[in-house]
């Protein structure tokens, strides 16, 4: 398998595991891939610069604010310029200051100012590694999207034997391969998405909302653009920012969200409907603010039911998909709202099995149109939508 011309950036810290990663390199410039990396002052401290300058056949990054050269943005142009960091070794440390969002040097913050994939090989003591803290920032990281390459076990630098050796250079090459090369099950389809919540006016300061935060939306369209789908998000008033090369269309009401799919319904491929859109709204939206004192009524009226209404112009080869979120009966209701608006699938969220507003994580149940039911367990929101869209992939 070839790479040729894709760009990597590897990155090392402070570990005697140090000493593996010029075999790495070499295999990647094998591959004819453009290599650069960057290196904390540990790392520095177990093998030279020059070594891995020799190697990559190109400079090394050291410094934050390099001396007599001018480096204002240098931090930016590191982060955005690779297709793959690989972090090798990476030391319990950077996983904790990168879980914490800690930039206190160019590396890390390199990967915190990045939007780009990041493969981390830990290597580290057996405690450390075992360490409730360091797993739970490796843990946190992997529902973020980072890509780890377990350590292995045996004899370690600190004359013990147990688990936390880095992986040797030939098997964090593999996935890097594997990465690159994984075919796009998605490719050249064109997916709208729609995410987050709806929000109706009561007045110029006023609202009716849900809970919905977009996450499960905003990850939906990452999952999809990775898979290599054209990717358009609709998305209600969230504060989550999309992956760089996705068309982000922001609504506020569900009237809006309404206009904006229609628009685009034609030409997508798949139509996955993420979204939490208001069922009801005010009948009448007041011009000025609603004074408080005494009673208030609010007359409500259904809104524009978005998926029912792209029945009638649906076409034939079209995939629709389509969230619900119950709190009884879930299986059932789920089940009819999939044959009433005519779904290819249908992601049953329920309140009975876990509260999915907020959080990173969630569990689903899928039913198809033939009515198979399938429960995915608890895992990062992330993650389930990479599972969704290999899922909607295969959709016949």
């Amino acid at each position: 398998m070839s790479i040729k011309d894709k760009k990597i950036i590897v990155g090392l810290t402070g570990g005697i595991a140090a000493y593996k990663t010029p075999g790495l390199i070499r295999l990647l410039k094998k591959d004819s891939a453009d290599v650069r990396a960057i290196m904390t002052e540990g790392a520095a401290k177990f093998i030279t610069p020059l070594t891995i300058e020799t190697v990559s056949q190109n400079p090394v990054a050291l410094e934050m604010f390099p001396e007599n050269r001018f480096a204002g943005t240098h931090h930016i142009d590191l982060a955005e310029w690779p297709d793959l960091f690989v972090i090798a070794p990476a030391t319990a440390n950077f996983i904790g200051k990168v879980a914490s969002g800690i930039c206190d040097e160019l590396l890390t913050t390199v990967i915190c100012a990045t939007r780009k994939p990041v493969m981390i090989a830990p290597a580290m003591n057996t405690n450390m590694y075992f360490n409730p803290i360091t797993q739970k920032n490796i843990d946190y990281l992997k529902s973020l999207g980072y890509h780890f390459i377990n350590p292995g076990e045996g004899e370690l630098a600190c004359n013990t034997v147990g688990w936390g050796r880095m992986a040797e250079p030939e098997e964090i090459h593999q996935p890097i391969l594997s990465f690159f090369q994984k075919k796009k099950s998605l490719n050249k389809k064109k997916v709208l998405v729609t995410a987050g919540p709806c929000r109706e006016a009561i007045d110029p300061v006023r609202f009716i909302s849900n809970r919905s935060s977009g996450k499960m939306g905003y990850a939906v369209a990452r999952a999809a653009f990775e898979a290599g789908a054209t990717v358009t998000l609709v998305s209600g008033p969230t504060d989550i920012a999309p992956e760089p090369g996705i068309d982000l269309v922001k609504v506020e009401s569900t009237e809006e969200m309404y206009l904006a799919v229609n628009a685009r319904f034609a030409d997508c491929d798949i139509l996955i409907m993420a979204a939490a859109p208001a069922d009801f709204k005010a009948e009448k939206s007041a011009k000025h603010k609603i004074k408080k004192g005494g009673t208030l009524s609010l007359k409500l009226t259904p809104t524009i039911d978005i998926l029912n209404s792209l029945k009638k112009t649906r076409k034939k080869n079209q995939k629709v998909v389509g969230f619900a979120l119950e709190t009884e009966n879930g299986i059932k209701n789920a089940r009819a709202k999939l044959k009433e608006k005519g779904l290819d699938l249908i992601v049953l969220n329920s309140l009975e099995n876990a509260a999915p507003f907020d959080s990173d994580d969630n569990k689903v149940t899928l039913i198809n149109k033939t009515g198979q039911v399938e429960s995915l367990p608890l895992m990062s929101k992330l993650e389930l939508a990479r599972q969704l869209i290999e899922k909607i992939a295969g959709i016949k």
